[in-house]
This record gives C-alpha cells, structure tokens and sequence, in this order.
C-alpha cells in the first residue's frame, strides 16, 4: 500500500472553513477519482500553531500505478482548485510512504 500524505498549514482565520470543506467537498473529490482506497485527516499536536494549525491528510492507495494515475489525471485540477478558493491562506506540502506492515 502506498500512502499519499498532505501536511498543511491553515490560517487561524479560515481555519473552521477549511476543515469543513476538506471533509466535504475535497477529500470526496479526491476519493472519487477511484485512484485511493480512503482517507484520514490527523491534527498535528506537537505543531507550531503560533502561524495556522497544522493538518496532515493521509490518503491510501494500493499500489503505485494507482497514484501515478492521480498524480498524471486528477492533481493539477483538484490543486488549482483549492488554491482557488483559498489562495495564499494555506500551505501544503506533500510526501508519499510506502507501507512497510
């Protein structure tokens, strides 16, 4: 299994927002694809939060061929469009980790 991790930092002031629409809207988005399995949102604890709090979005997909898929087909669009609507008002970073057991 490979797992496609989004560690973001929201602004205080969108913070609310933002949750709710990465729950609602953009992670079934993303699901929708059919390129991973599921999905699990972690609030980072040990965090800075003094600049926004921090989030890491995991998202499981069971092999390579399925993420390659989502990087060539879906992330530019689905990318663009939170930057869209939330502009400079959040920071992500990404990483991708291969499940060990």
């Amino acid at each position: 299994m490979i797992i496609y991790n989004v560690t973001n930092k929201v602004a205080h002031g969108i913070h609310s927002q933002w949750l709710k629409w990465l729950q609602e809207e953009h992670i079934p988005e993303v699901l929708a694809t059919g390129c991973f399995g599921s999905a699990t949102v972690l609030h980072l604890v040990e965090a800075d939060d003094e600049d926004g709090i921090t989030y890491a979005i995991q998202y499981q997909a069971p092999d390579m061929q399925h993420y390659e898929q989502y990087l060539a087909t879906f992330a530019e669009q689905l990318r663009a469009k939170s930057f869209e609507k939330w502009g400079s008002q959040f920071i992500a970073f990404r990483t991708l980790m291969r499940v060990v057991n």
